[in-house]
């Protein structure tokens, strides 16, 4: 999965993949820096009337619920139907779903209406979404499920059933992030405590997913390839951090940075990714 990785990541830089958001407004310009620090090409564009013109456009579709509204979840559908039509990789990410009826319902609906390519969340979005009646808190993962993650053999078994369900491939991201589908399952365990300390990591994770989809049909590598990347920026981060300053505000700039830099030969050297 290291080589695949850095396989992508090469493509990426190679191709500029435009990659269309309909995401929450709380991390939109984190989600574009993103895209454009490892190459790809982002766009944020949520208004019914042209999101189906901006899909015919773009190499891949982000489904990001984590500011609802009637207007955005109209402008999803609409989108999400036109790329299912054109085989454009729907990449799902159900923020804080179980936490509301109306996080909830718009999950079950995309899922109902849509096929996506991936879905990616924490463990308390996958159980939601997976319809084990799963309590977020708010947008985060409850102190029940962050427990549950130390066994990953329980993630595991939830990712590959959603996986079968839905035929897809499932990612959820913790402390040990786990992804599924088409028969295999992989675990990834790079990444730094401090990224949880960062407001729209997640909702990074999901547009770097989205930007591998963009370059390649196996689905399952892609949805992996995003979570490495971000584990790897997350530690190289952190090495930069000086002593003096280890604190949110400047990881999150080096974290931009360590993904721009970030390399193939990073990628190989420090991925920490078993398959099983």
């Amino acid at each position: 999965m290291r080589a695949k990785t850095a396989a992508l990541l090469e493509l990426v830089k190679a191709e500029q993949p435009l990659v269309h958001h309909i995401t929450n407004y709380v991390t939109a310009n984190d989600c574009a820096n993103t895209m454009l620090a490892i190459g790809a090409s982002p766009i944020m564009a949520d208004d019914i009337e042209e999101v189906t013109d901006i899909v015919c456009l773009s190499a891949a579709l982000v489904l990001n619920i984590g500011t609802l509204n009637a207007r955005t979840i109209a402008a999803m559908l609409k989108a999400g139907k036109k790329a299912n039509a054109l085989g454009i990789p729907v990449v799902l990410d159900p923020v804080g779903a179980g936490a509301t009826p109306l996080r909830s319902t718009t999950a079950e609906l995309l899922l109902r209406e849509l096929k996506p390519a991936v879905i990616r969340g924490n463990l308390s979005e996958i159980k939601a979404v997976s319809g084990l009646g799963s309590a977020t808190r708010g947008v985060d993962v409850s102190a029940q499920d962050i427990l549950d993650a130390g066994n990953p053999d329980y993630g595991r078994s939830i990712a590959e059933d959603l996986a079968t369900r839905f035929d897809c491939a499932v990612a959820i991201t913790g402390a040990v992030d786990i992804v599924a589908g088409r028969g295999k399952t992989c675990f990834i365990e790079n990444g730094h405590s401090l990224l949880s300390r960062v407001t729209g990591t997640g909702c990074m994770c999901t547009s770097l997913i989205a930007a591998y989809c963009a370059v390649t049909k196996d689905y399952l590598s892609a949805a992996a390839a995003g979570i490495l990347t971000m584990g790897l920026a997350g530690e190289l981060a952190y090495e930069q951090l000086p002593n003096t300053s280890r604190g949110p505000g400047t990881y999150r700039v080096e974290l931009l940075n360590a993904l721009s830099l970030l390399s193939g030969e990073d990628i190989l050297q420090r991925g920490r990714v078993r398959e099983g």
